[in-house]
């Protein structure tokens, strides 16, 4: 069903999804470049900041192609197959981030409260250990439920109240006896959502109590503000999701559910890059090197280019 809105709104918005849609896979993909370039980012903290932008491409990819093609097209059908794919991808990825989030913030906790051992607590192999356990613990705690809402009967309809395949409005389509898997979907979310802001919560209050206790005004500014960030936007994904999955099945709500998990499909993926990376200092100072490595060859290309014209063009003048 998408919005209920007309068909002016629908190509304004799809215009918007679609410039923010691109933005954040530019801002991405240069993270990406430059935390694999650069040996200054080569640390557990943009390890991280890697893996959390390469699931931003795959989080907003998810459900904003289909929903740019919605929008566009006014062809709002979706494939039984293609649903299942999406619905599942997205639990996935969604898991993944949560994860994820928890992992960074422990980084964070290690680098300001431990300095002396983060070294030898966030090596390599630890950072990489980590990254595989979110992957793989978001692939496999919604593989099942997936495959028990692929399974079910679906005859009251085929019009899904939402702009994806969210687990509510399938369930609310299907004519077969859901409680078992709604209690399932409470719980894993219960447990992936709440278990990670509250370690994340923790994490941040050892983080807030070490901050305190730094002797250098400048170096508080520098760690609160890197801190503040991160938290802001955990905060944001975590009251969401709470709001939309944490919280008793209520079926006639589904039409309110729309604009959060807007935010939590295309909104946050596109603040991330802002909040996490591109407002860090060190990176800011790669992104400077690199554009002015950059300019300079361009620079060195065009002035060749001219030179050489110029040089043949006198070449021929003194031949005549």
């Amino acid at each position: 069903m998408g919005f209920s809105i007309g068909r002016q709104i629908e190509l304004l918005l799809a215009f918007l999804f679609l410039t923010i849609y691109i933005t954040s896979l530019g801002a991405n993909m240069v993270i990406l470049c430059i935390v694999l370039v650069d040996n200054r980012l080569h640390n557990p903290m943009y390890f991280f900041l890697g893996n959390v932008s390469i699931l931003d491409i795959f989080f907003t990819t998810v459900t904003s192609p289909q929903l740019l093609w919605n929008l566009l097209s006014g062809d709002k059908s979706i494939s039984f197959a293609g649903c299942m794919t999406q619905s599942y991808f997205y639990f996935f990825l969604g898991t993944v981030q949560f994860l994820l989030f928890t992992s960074m913030s422990y980084d964070r906790y290690a680098a300001i409260c431990r300095p002396l051992q983060y070294h030898a607590i966030m090596n390599s192999q630890v950072c990489i250990q980590m990254v595989l356990a979110c992957w793989l613990g978001g692939f496999l705690s919604v593989l099942i439920p997936t495959i028990m809402i692929s399974r079910l009967s679906y005859c009251k309809s085929n019009v899904i109240n939402h702009f994806f395949c969210d687990s509510g409005p399938l369930l609310n389509l299907s004519c077969s006896d859901t409680q078992v898997i709604e209690l399932m979907d409470f719980v894993l979310s219960s447990i992936v959502i709440l278990c990670s802001l509250i370690l994340t919560l923790v994490s941040y209050v050892c983080i807030i109590s070490a901050i305190v206790h730094i002797s250098t005004p400048s170096g508080q500014a520098k760690a609160f503000n890197t801190c503040a960030s991160h938290l802001t936007i955990i905060s944001i994904s975590c009251g969401i999701s709470i709001f939309i999955y944490v919280t008793p099945s209520q079926k006639e709500t589904l039409e309110v559910h729309k604009v959060p998990a807007l935010l939590t499909t295309i909104v946050c993926p596109f603040l991330n890059p802002f909040f996490f990376t591109l407002q860090n200092g060190t990176v800011k100072l790669v992104l400077r090197n690199m554009m002015r490595h950059v300019t300079e060859r361009i620079a060195h290309k065009v002035c060749g280019v001219l030179g050489k014209n110029g040089h043949t063009k006198w070449g021929d003048q003194a031949k005549a």
